[in-house]
């Protein structure tokens, strides 16, 4: 039942994620471009995204031992910190974000979408989180 509600909810997800723009590399880019042509449309998609989840997230937070809905613990990090890993991590995804108009979920919907182009951004990503497990021992 757990991976047939992940399948639905997923796909619930991917749609969301097209119907709002956010799989379209060229409104993502338009978004990022605030002194050119900017589109503020997608700062409603997160505002909205964020209105959803503040109460589940400030609730898992905030209990001693996180719960899934099929009572399976939940993971939160425990580093606080804002350091130099956090820093450059940060600055190498919003530049690769800045390039390329892709994130790490909405590339999947564009595979879906028939773009095989995307397949250069997830080869990237897939030895990106190689190397950054090699280079940490993760």
């Amino acid at each position: 039942m757990k991976n047939f509600l992940a399948f639905i909810f997923g796909g619930l997800f991917s749609i969301g994620l097209m119907v709002s723009g956010m799989s379209n590399p060229e409104k993502v880019l338009n978004f990022l471009d605030l002194f050119g042509d900017w589109d503020a449309s997608l700062a409603f998609v997160m505002i909205g995204a964020i209105m959803v989840a503040i109460i589940p997230f400030q609730k898992a937070v905030r209990s001693k031992a996180p719960k899934t809905v099929f009572n399976e613990p939940i993971e939160l990090p425990g580093n606080h910190e804002i350091d130099p890993k956090l820093i450059s991590g940060s600055l190498l995804f919003g530049i690769g974000w800045g390039i390329a108009g892709i994130c790490p979920a909405p590339s999947f919907t564009l595979i879906g979408l028939g773009h095989y182009q995307v397949l250069y951004f997830i080869v990237a990503m897939l030895a990106g989180v190689l190397l950054h497990r090699k280079w940490t021992g993760a």
